[in-house]
């Protein structure tokens, strides 16, 4: 199992969830909505000078779904390559008792 972290613009939140949501129909995902911060492309900071901001998407996915996920943000990288778009996978472990 793997955590996936999809930090990017909001500008391509609804096309990143759709795609997720058509290639991976099972996905369970956490949205935040509204991320500030500082990338390789830049401030996103929601203010008058830094006036674009982020969304953070994070999913618990098993291994065989990794390869659909990377190939949906490689895909809207494709179709938006000015856009920060971001992916991490971590591995996890799911505890069964605490």
């Amino acid at each position: 199992m793997y955590r996936a972290e999809i930090i990017a613009n909001q500008s391509v939140q609804d096309d990143i969830i759709e795609l997720i949501e058509e290639h991976i129909p099972s996905v369970l995902y956490t949205l935040i909505p509204l991320a500030h911060g500082r990338g390789k492309s830049g401030s996103k900071l929601g203010t008058s000078s830094w006036p674009e901001t982020n969304f953070v998407l994070f999913a618990y996915i098993e291994k065989d779904d990794a390869p659909k996920l990377k190939a949906v943000i490689e895909a809207v990288k494709k179709r938006f390559p000015r856009e920060g778009i971001k992916l991490f996978f971590t591995k996890a472990k799911r505890l069964e008792k605490i």
